[in-house]
């Protein structure tokens, strides 16, 4: 096929087919990579293809009566990593992802790591899951030193960390807080027993779970969660500003979205009939 044929082939998912977005996206990048990566052509004419706009979508938010239900349904360490998304407004692999020294109990912060965008950023540390935290540290701590008295305990170490800290994985700040069982592969350029983070589909499905179980007839998920965070948050008045930094997002405007969901006076619109 010729520019002319892709180009209509790529505008015939936008216009007839009316594909989502994503669906004209895949095969986009597919047609690039044949082109490009396979039959080294140049496709300077790419440009001039219609792409489907991804539609603006409210995020799906739940009351604090839903939360709360949603996470009396969950137990131990699910619970405790679905209360630290709601209550620090952290994306799914933000929580899957930290480690110990991410954790500052004195100053009642926790620092996210090279989140998205590559930015780092610090949220609260709420004081109803100091105590429950620190309970699973000491765990944490018991469970690491039975994995060095095992001649184990190392763990993967973000860039060539490894190479300039050769002793830091077995350090116990470097763990990750919500470990994996035991696995045997190639770590910091030697084979080895370590722990990896928990998969983030274990979460993933407690939080689908328990929404069933409570009875929550939204098509709420793990992230669900940080939008709540956000929500209510405005809903109890603080500067908006404040939001944007502890979620981490670079444009007020992605902030913004929240407000659309609010119903109080100053912030929506009082309807007529109430």
């Amino acid at each position: 096929m010729g520019a002319d044929e892709v180009r209509d082939f790529l505008n015939h998912l936008a216009n007839a087919a009316k594909v989502a977005a994503s669906t004209q996206n895949q095969a986009f990048s597919a047609l690039l990579f044949l082109y490009k990566e396979v039959l080294r052509q140049e496709l300077s004419w790419i440009d001039k293809v219609e792409r489907v706009k991804r539609p603006a979508k409210l995020p799906v938010v739940l009351t604090q009566d839903e939360v709360r239900a949603l996470l009396s349904k969950m137990s131990g360490t699910l619970s405790l990593m679905a209360q630290l998304l709601y209550g620090c407004g952290l994306r799914l692999m933000e929580c899957v992802q930290l480690r110990v020294k991410d954790i500052d109990f004195g100053y009642r912060q926790i620092t996210i790591r090279d989140a998205k965008g590559g930015r780092d950023r610090r949220t609260m540390l709420p004081e109803s899951l100091i105590d429950p935290l620190r309970r699973h540290m000491e765990k944490r701590r018991l469970l690491h030193e039975e994995d060095l008295a095992d001649r184990h305990g190392a763990a993967p170490l973000p860039g060539g960390l490894a190479r300039k800290y050769p002793n830091a994985s077995r350090e116990f700040a470097w763990q990750y807080v919500f470990p994996s069982r035991l696995h045997t592969g190639e770590i910091n350029g030697s084979v080895q027993h370590y722990r990896y983070h928990i998969a983030e589909t274990f979460l993933q499905r407690a939080v689908k779970q328990a929404v069933r179980e409570a009875g929550i007839h939204k098509p709420a998920t793990c992230h669900t969660l940080r939008h709540s965070f956000a929500t209510h948050l405005l809903e109890n008045g603080y500067d908006i500003r404040t939001v944007q930094e502890l979620l981490g997002h670079r444009s007020l405007a992605t902030t913004m979205i929240y407000t659309h969901v609010l119903s109080r006076p100053g912030i929506g619109v009082r309807s007529p009939i109430d």
